[in-house]
């Protein structure tokens, strides 16, 4: 009976505990939302080499090149003996991501390569012991963070560990996995480092967990927990692995859309690399970075972007140079970003994107349309609106309301303010109120995404998703489908075409389906062919692909539903039909 007693107790009990396991995600979550811009540090003795080994370029990320170029641990252990960042100022690289903007910074404490960037007691393989440099970066940055106001957290790689041979990735020097014991690496290596890490360097914002290859639940389990342990305010990342982070982490340089389930945080490169390469000269303009840092707030996330300092010690001066442009921006723009939450519509806009706070809508202009903006679908009366650069100046704001049209028409100077992303505010009553269907966009077009679409599965488990980019991915069954419901305001002929995504770098594009689209009670047939490319600026790193269907003509305005579905899909790759949208464009 008193048994039976406790257990009943316990059971009731749980609801409560889930309770307040959430309300202590919420409070940690709090100032990361509000941040909403952070610096990602990539920093190791993988900067010595720089991508070249033995007199060659080697091809990869700079900080993969001992796996890339297959370096025997030895080989690559003397690295460390040349590494002495003698240039290392922790007070000017936090200067340099607070003149940004950045409100938090997040740094390589051991990556993959297993060098510890920390004075550990646990391996003399780190900085303090194996290097010329003998100081221990991370308390220097820690107490420069703090003077400055910004938080810090750290990168740790809990599984991928090349140096040692219970650790995961290595397969040219412990080749062997049958010998392999990832959990005695885990116990004593993971652990106590991570411990470490959370009881040296004082209030720790995050640890960033990365790469979960092969640990299991039990153990992403008690890392978090160690985490929350010894530091309860301590954010845990989405990649400790099993879905037990604090928050979600997107993919590298992937920018989610369409309604992600919680907390998103994405980190982006600002060249091609993460860790210092010295051929790698691709840098992104801070036209992209500033209008990627408003997409990822625009849809609920934070915004990590890295630098990747030289093996003395130096942010590279073209990283230097985008960050300053990036924060004199910020300086007028910031209120746009921080503590701001996403877009009310739940489909993408010609012109740009929208962030919001209570009573705020701000519209983040990069196609600037001239002397007027028309904005469908707001149902919230403007109370005022104006520039976010010059708040004293209101624009005039002319709205219609009825059931075929809510329209909204801003008058506005004829050039854009700013080139890269002109803000502007329109203040209302509360949140905002808008119409969420699908509809034709003041151009004419109407777009009709995968994230927006009802898919119909063929009941197998195997079927057809989105992936966090908001493609379709793992469509390889004909007889799945997806349709769409969306308004048109201004009927006519209309362009018809299917978007769809190739692999990351363009690696890999399945093509020759067939399928058909009804709309409007017309059927239209086609293939999936590569009539040429579109620029993808949200996801750079994935090309779309755009296949030319035919003309479809709508006589009237009115509610529509459009099916696609496909009569074969040839999937040679293993792609499938990687479908991005359907777009309907008036025909010239």
């Amino acid at each position: 009976m008193v048994l039976r007693r406790i257990v009943c107790a316990l059971l009731m009990a749980l609801p409560l505990l889930g309770d307040a396991a959430e309300d202590a995600r919420q409070k940690r979550l709090e100032w990361w939302r509000e941040a909403r811009f952070g610096m990602f540090i990539h920093w190791g003795i993988y900067s010595v080499p720089a991508g070249e080994w033995n007199g060659k370029p080697v091809n990869g990320l700079g900080e993969w090149i001992m796996n890339r170029g297959k370096i025997p641990v030895n080989e690559y252990e003397k690295f460390a003996g040349q590494f002495n960042p003698v240039k290392f100022n922790a007070d000017e690289w936090v200067a340099v991501a607070k003149n940004a903007g950045m409100k938090y910074i997040v740094i390589t404490s051991k990556h993959h390569d297993g060098f510890a960037m920390f004075g550990s007691n646990l391996s003399r393989y780190n900085i303090v012991d194996a290097t010329p440099f003998h100081r221990d970066p991370l308390k220097e940055l820690a107490a420069a963070c703090q003077r400055a106001g910004l938080r810090l957290g750290f990168y740790y790689s809990q599984t991928q560990d090349w140096h040692e041979p219970d650790g995961v990735g290595n397969d040219w020097d412990f080749p062997d996995e049958s010998k392999k014991n990832f959990q005695k690496y885990y116990d004593e290596k993971v652990l106590p480092q991570v411990r470490e890490l959370l009881t040296g360097y004082g209030p720790i914002a995050l640890i960033w967990f990365d790469t979960p290859r092969n640990i299991t639940k039990e153990q992403s389990q008690q890392l978090a927990d160690l985490v929350h342990k010894l530091q309860p305010d301590c954010l845990v990342s989405g990649r400790v692995g099993h879905g037990l982070g604090d928050y979600n982490s997107a993919g590298d340089n992937q920018i989610s859309v369409g309604k992600v389930q919680r907390e998103w945080e994405t980190p982006v490169t600002l060249n091609d690399t993460w860790g210092f390469k010295r051929n790698d000269s691709n840098w992104k303009s801070p036209q992209v970075l500033i209008r990627q840092l408003a997409t990822v707030a625009s849809r609920g996330g934070n915004y990590l972007l890295n630098v990747g300092p030289t093996s003395e010690g130096v942010i590279p001066q073209p990283s230097v140079e985008r960050l300053s442009t990036v924060g004199r921006w910020m300086n007028v723009n910031g209120d746009s970003i921080y503590a701001s939450s996403g877009d009310p519509f739940p489909y993408e806009l010609p012109w740009g994107v929208i962030t919001t706070k209570p009573g705020k809508m701000y519209l983040h202009v990069f196609e600037w349309p001239g002397h007027e903006l028309v904005l469908y679908g707001l149902k919230s009366k403007v109370q005022r609106a104006y520039l976010l650069a010059d708040p004293g100046k209101a624009l005039e704001v002319k709205q219609q309301h009825d059931e075929a049209l809510e329209s909204l028409r801003l008058t506005l100077p004829a050039q854009a303010p700013d080139a890269n992303d002109s803000v502007i505010v329109l203040e209302t009553a509360g949140q905002p109120d808008v119409v969420t269907m699908l509809q034709q966009q003041p151009d004419g077009k109407i777009t009709l995404p995968a994230q927006g679409a009802d898919l119909h599965t063929a009941g197998s488990a195997n079927h057809a998703r989105l992936d966090g980019r908001g493609v379709m991915e793992h469509w390889t069954n004909k007889d799945e489908w997806v349709d769409w419901q969306f308004k048109v305001s201004r009927p006519g002929i209309f362009d018809v075409a299917i978007v769809t995504s190739e692999q990351k770098y363009g690696k890999g594009w399945d093509g020759g389906h067939r399928v058909t689209l009804d709309v409007a009670g017309k059927q239209m047939k086609g293939v999936v062919a590569n009539d040429g490319h579109l620029e993808n600026p949200s996801n750079p790193y994935w090309p779309y692909v755009i296949s030319k269907i035919g003309q479809v003509e709508i006589g009237k305005a009115g509610t529509y539903k459009m099916s696609l579905k496909p009569e074969s899909i040839e999937a040679p790759q293993q792609f499938g039909f990687t479908l991005v949208a359907v777009t309907l464009e008036p025909h010239k």
